[in-house]
């Protein structure tokens, strides 16, 4: 056996000091998970939540999670029975109130991360349509420990912040004020995409429009979050919103009938997709949401099938139209059934302490679902031609700097959940 000056020798040898210990593995950050209902294996919550504890599909390749879930609040916890057996398997504690899961029971704020996923459950929808889910109620008491604490956290909140622009503004507001990094928003903006390419920054966009099932408030986020990761890329930035509109029925037609530059991105992207002519026009419920920007640009999200989410636009000095098209989930519920680049983007920024893109972007596709939900409301009377509505409230700037952020690579098998239970 060698002894300890031996054992130095061979340290001094390797360019090792003879008392040098291994580095300890960095510490994972450990994340409070909010949720609104967890049930079914293809709720939000199981999609993300299942890849923070197992990790995700990435680039191609399985990547093992960089956090560590350490506690659950599920607001509506008795139908949430896939919830209690995961946690039981994995030994996270699943606490009563929001404020307890964020301080692990004590008295002050005692994670490094917190994940809301308000998305599903047994809520009340508005007359207008806006599914009255309590993101902010859930939002609200975090930020309480937040201030009691005297210092914060990294936030992700699933879709829009909320579906109300009020609460929604708040909630961006008191991220700037107490200096915590948020994100969140729609998972397709990062999903596979044909052609693989992102748009420059700078990029002279004129017009766009986004195609996508879009017939409640819900789905039409999807598009307009899709639509805004592209647009904040134009010449300038991002500059603000001047106006919303949303019209419903047969005048879909004819507004875009009476604005060219719509009509021709909609035959370019039929094309490109390789759809009979009319396709379009078929579809049940027609509807577009139209929105103009301070800068002049303007954009139109119509609700589509058999397009997945698919963006077109009109670039200055280009004489084809650029189309991308993110297309399809990859196969059935399982593992790594959808929502995987976007865990990918939650645990980058839970461990750099970086927003993943400007949560500005968050906020204007929070208010342009918002208020396509009020045009065509007023004063409790409906109408399928919405008002025009001035939104000087979204006048805010800013300048994306960010690189490309969606999946490469081959596209994730079909395994069963690593949990070692579906449901």
């Amino acid at each position: 056996m060698l002894g300890m000056a031996g054992m130095a020798g061979i340290a001094s040898l390797a360019g090792v000091a003879p008392h040098a210990t291994a580095q300890a593995a960095p510490k994972k950050p450990r994340i409070a998970c909010l949720v609104t209902y967890w049930g079914a294996t293809r709720s939000h919550a199981d999609w993300i939540i299942a890849k923070l504890m197992d990790g995700y599909w990435w680039q191609g390749a399985h990547m093992p999670s960089r956090v560590e879930v350490v506690s659950v609040y599920i607001h509506q916890f008795d139908t949430s029975l896939l919830a209690q057996k995961i946690c039981k398997s994995k030994n996270i504690p699943i606490f009563k109130t929001v404020g307890e899961a964020v301080s692990l029971g004590g008295k002050e704020l005692a994670v490094d991360g917190v994940v809301i996923v308000g998305e599903h459950g047994d809520y009340p929808t508005n007359l207008k349509g806006q599914w009255m889910l309590p993101r902010w109620w859930i939002y609200q008491q975090v930020v309480r420990v937040f201030e009691q604490s005297k210092r914060s956290v990294p936030v992700f909140n699933d879709k829009h912040l909320s579906y109300d622009w009020g609460e929604a503004k708040w909630m961006f507001d008191k991220s700037r004020e107490l200096n915590f990094p948020l994100t969140g928003g729609s998972s397709i903006p990062t999903f596979f995409r044909k052609p693989e390419i992102e748009l420059e920054i700078d990029t002279p966009l004129k017009y766009s429009i986004v195609l996508g099932g879009a017939p409640d408030e819900g789905a039409l986020f999807h598009c307009v979050d899709v639509l805004q990761a592209f647009v904040e890329r134009r010449k300038g930035g991002e500059t603000g919103v001047k106006s919303v509109q949303c019209i419903r029925g047969p005048e879909t037609w004819k507004w875009t009938e009476r604005n060219a530059w719509a009509g021709r991105l909609l035959e370019a992207a039929r094309k490109n997709l390789d759809l009979k002519p009319g396709h379009f026009q078929e579809i049940d419920k027609p509807n577009v949401c139209i929105v103009e920007y301070n800068d002049g640009t303007k954009a139109a999200i119509y609700s589509a099938k058999d397009t997945g989410w698919t963006y077109a636009a009109e670039v200055e000095g280009r004489a084809e139209p650029t189309i991308i098209s993110m297309l399809g989930w990859p196969g059935p519920f399982s593992q790594y059934h959808a929502s995987n680049s976007q865990p990918h983007w939650i645990t980058e920024m839970m461990v750099t302490g970086k927003e993943p893109f400007n949560a500005e972007r968050l906020l204007l596709s929070t208010g342009i679902t918002a208020f396509n939900m009020e045009s065509n409301w007023e004063n409790g009377r409906y109408s399928e031609v919405g008002r025009r509505m001035e939104t000087p409230v979204m006048n805010m700037k800013y300048k994306s700097t960010r690189g490309a952020q969606f999946s490469t690579g081959e596209r994730p098998p079909n395994v069963a959940y690593m949990r070692g239970f579906a449901e």
